[in-house]
């Protein structure tokens, strides 16, 4: 989720940037995102092509979270200034 919102803060910064510059994006935004579907739709043939010619389930190309990560509960926190009394 990192990734996106940093990715989103960036395009938000040259967007911001051509505005103050009044310089027209590269190409026409609908263009420019049907190029990104296409970008995107294309990552994701690869790994589906790869898996039906190896005759294996058909599974998302996103990686799995396998690392866990210890949680804390909530409910014992207290501030500073309640451990005093």
């Amino acid at each position: 989720m990192k990734l996106y919102l940093i990715s989103l803060a960036a395009g938000l910064l040259v967007g911001v940037i051509y505005g103050v510059l009044n310089v027209r994006a590269p190409a026409p935004p609908v263009i420019a995102l049907v190029g990104l579907l296409g970008i995107l739709i294309g990552e994701q043939i690869v790994p589906f092509a790869k898996g039906a010619l190896a005759r294996q389930p058909l599974t998302t190309s996103l990686p799995r979270q396998t690392e866990t990560r210890p949680t804390t509960d909530l409910g014992e926190t207290r501030r500073p200034q309640d451990l005093s009394g």
